[in-house]
């Protein structure tokens, strides 16, 4: 995946080049994570990864197909076996010389090639399933961004309005943390369901939003699109639409979760030790606001984009979980 870290100045030349079919090793962490971290690159071009990795190459085709090679790291029982053999006290670590060790089964060459060619044709399907999902998002990237050039902007804090109601009964349990991912996450704190009378509720078709931009670089928000309310800390904004006939608030979501909202909510967060983006700045926010027939449209197509991410991801972890399957069938095979 590209990498999230600030590449700016970077020197290049101490990075290792990857190939087509050439394998990325790192041995960090497999005991903590219960994971071993290997992939294989199957772009045309050449990338280059951090020197910290270890790449390599299958050297005797002839005995192992790469892609056969790599199916047998895709199941979880090799995962668990990866940590147990894992060395550390605090990071627990694969090294290269244990991994090096590992022993595998190898049915014949032709066996292989069999079982491989099921699991490239499942994984084509999956890409061509994915570029039309992809497609979707790009739709609806692209309504948006026409509206934002030839509609006038704009501010939304005539539009919407702070919700400050707190759960003082104590009878939502529902506690969610929002994740800089734009959603709402079971929160990893530990909280006394007995007492969330001073967290705020947010009900259906509202939002919350974490006022901290700073560590993020991002504007942590979340729509909540269940049925049912839940509670956020109180340090956190919640607002709703003064009317949805008039702005939709998942509307008004799919511009919060651009990435030029993003750099946006940052060049105007403020302060020293920690920067905030208020809910003052949000009533700032600017946005073309069409008829709500046009709302209502751009959302059905996000949902539908939604949905599909939803079900590539399923039959990715679908795909991952057949590794297994095919690699026993290929050994019963050979026998």
């Amino acid at each position: 995946m590209p990498t999230v870290a600030n590449t700016e100045g970077l020197d290049e030349s101490k990075y290792k080049v990857v190939r087509k079919r050439r394998f990325v090793f790192s041995g960090m962490q497999t005991g903590r994570d219960n994971c071993i971290r290997i992939s294989m690159y199957m772009g045309d071009e050449p990338i280059i990864v951090s020197p910290a990795y270890i790449t390599f190459e299958i050297r005797r085709k002839d005995i192992v197909i790469p892609d056969y090679f790599f199916m047998l790291f895709l199941s979880k029982e090799k995962d668990r076996y990866g940590a147990f053999c894992s060395d550390g006290s605090i990071r627990s670590n694969l090294d290269w010389e244990r991994f090096f060790d590992f022993n595998i089964t190898l049915p014949s060459i032709e066996q292989q090639r069999k079982y491989v060619d099921v699991y490239l044709a499942l994984q084509n399907n999956l890409a061509a399933y994915q570029s039309k999902v992809d497609e979707l998002k790009l739709v609806c990237d692209g309504y948006i961004e026409e509206l934002r050039r030839k509609m006038p902007l704009k501010k939304i804090g005539s539009f919407i309005t702070e919700s400050i109601t707190k759960n003082s009964d104590n009878s939502i349990k529902e506690v969610r943390s929002v994740s800089v991912t734009k959603e709402f996450k079971l929160t990893n704190a530990k909280v006394n369901k007995n007492e969330l009378s001073n967290y705020l509720v947010v009900k259906p078709k509202e939002i919350a939003f974490v006022q901290t931009t700073g560590n993020e670089k991002v504007l942590a928000y979340a729509f909540n699109d269940f049925d049912y309310p839940v509670v956020v800390s109180s340090v956190d904004k919640v607002f709703a639409s003064k009317d949805e006939n008039v702005l939709n608030l998942q509307y008004l979501s799919l511009f919060l979760s651009r990435k030029e909202f993003d750099r946006y909510a940052r060049f105007n967060s403020w302060g020293s030790a920690r920067e905030v983006f208020t809910m003052e700045d949000m009533n700032d926010v600017a946005i073309p606001i069409p008829d709500i027939s046009v709302q209502r449209e751009i959302v059905n197509i996000h949902k539908c984009y939604i949905e599909r991410q939803r079900i590539a991801v399923q039959l990715k972890e679908q795909l991952n979980n057949l590794c297994p399957i095919l690699i026993k069938g290929s050994l019963e095979s050979n026998n």
